[in-house]
């Protein structure tokens, strides 16, 4: 019975691997939960022309919520790898919901944090460790390609969902296009969660590749134990390389995603138009999540990781007078695409390093610790904007962190956990 189903996961052609329906809900999942995510920036000027509040506020708003988001990843990574990502996400969906929704009713500084960093953060818990464990659970053989695939249902929501939201604003006002993003994604997450299953196993199928796998570890004198624990995890040098590139990452993804909206608006360039150079951001994302995914599965997973970070150096252009909204989106095409690629390859990347014995914990326990970027990182832009009057500073820390994150990648080798044995495994 099991040799028949390994048979199967490697011939697709004759039966439908379940693992694609997986791909595909999570697809649909992060369309609506970082695409919603994404548009923060677009709610800025109308909360600030309504109820006054400083760049720093509302950026703290967004970096609490994200650092909220952290820590919930690790109680939702662990409780993926226990209870399976349909508990989690349907979970996740309701607090999501509920967190745009009650923004409608925000009228002072403790309920924006108390609906937005509280409810919505710990919501976005759900958005990483848990989908992202899940895909790995189900795919060795195209898991960085799958995982792309995953990580671009993301970037075509922050691709979209900017433009129709400054739409909705404008017609509706931001109370109302609160309630409208809520409503829909209380509905779509939880109908979409009943559809996700935990690993291959529940569905009588093994991993994609699997077999493959198998096959070498029986040739093989060294036999290769499940994976690490976190605490294992915590004793090695890579997990705290990865850390640090993680959070280089986040910091200049996050700072570039919540403040090239006001940024561009105060060089004179249209709010339709400045919510259009956010959605090229997200187009950015989109296409280094599918080419990473791709390149990682030809070339390697370590070599496609640090390459991604050679694009972010674009992030530097943005300290010169540029003005034109087209040649701005260009730059943010650029930086972009190096950040979709590498938040994609992460999960594989812990995954190769550590395995599967921990993954989700694992995942959830470095994206709260590389979430302190995404959450410093909006905060210290808006706080040298209100002291200086300018995001050029704030640019130039991003290329800093950049180009340290790529030294770091260089340090980057395998670990391997490894129990010997005087004769081959039978």
């Amino acid at each position: 019975m099991i040799k028949n189903n390994i048979d199967q996961a490697q011939k697709p052609g004759r039966y439908f691997f379940y693992g694609y329906i997986i791909v595909g809900i999570i697809f649909i999942i992060q369309i609506i939960m970082f695409g919603g995510f994404s548009t923060s920036g677009v709610f800025f000027k109308p909360l600030i022309n309504e109820f006054g509040w400083s760049r720093a506020l509302l950026s703290g708003a967004f970096s609490f919520s994200r650092m909220a988001q952290g820590l919930s990843g690790i109680v939702m990574g662990g409780l993926n790898d226990r209870l399976g990502p349909r508990v989690v996400i349907t979970i996740c969906g309701i607090l999501v919901g509920a967190g745009f929704l009650m923004m409608f009713v925000t009228d002072s500084v403790w309920q924006l944090y108390l609906f937005y960093v509280v409810i919505l953060g710990t919501g976005m818990g759900g958005v990483y460790a848990p989908q992202m464990s899940t895909i790995a659970k189900w795919f060795t053989k195209r898991r960085n390609l799958m995982t792309g695939i995953a990580f671009a249902g993301g970037s075509l929501g922050g691709l979209f969902l900017p433009p129709v939201v400054n739409s909705l604003i404008s017609n509706i006002g931001w109370r109302g296009t609160y309630i409208v993003l809520g409503t829909f994604a209380l509905i779509s997450m939880i109908v979409g969660a009943q559809f996700l299953r935990r690993d291959p196993s529940h569905m009588g199928q093994v991993p994609f590749g699997e077999r493959k796998l198998s096959e070498s570890r029986e040739h093989s004198p060294v036999k290769m134990v499940e994976g690490f624990s976190l605490k294992e995890a915590l004793y090695t040098q890579q997990f705290w390389l990865l850390i640090i590139m993680s959070f280089c990452n986040i910091f200049c993804l996050m700072t570039i995603m919540v403040h090239i909206v006001p940024h561009a608006t105060d060089l004179g360039i249209s709010a339709p138009e400045a919510a259009v150079v956010l959605g090229v951001l997200s187009g950015g994302l989109l296409t280094g999540s599918l080419i990473a995914g791709l390149g990682a599965d030809r070339i390697g997973t370590r070599r496609t990781f640090i390459i991604c970070f050679v694009p972010m150096v674009a992030v530097l252009l943005l300290l010169l007078p540029v003005t034109n909204a087209w040649m701005i989106g260009l730059i943010v095409f650029v930086m972009a695409f190096g950040n979709g690629g590498a938040a994609t390859l992460m999960s594989s990347m812990f995954a190769e390093l550590f395995g599967m014995r921990s993954h989700g914990l694992i995942l959830g326990f470095s994206n709260l610790l590389s979430t302190f970027g995404a959450a410093i990182g909006p905060f210290i832009a808006g706080l040298l904007f209100d002291t200086r009057g300018s995001y050029q500073l704030a640019f130039f820390l991003c290329g800093v962190l950049v180009i340290i994150a790529l030294a770091v990648g260089i340090l980057l080798k395998p670990v391997t956990k490894q129990v010997r044995h005087s004769q081959p495994l039978s």
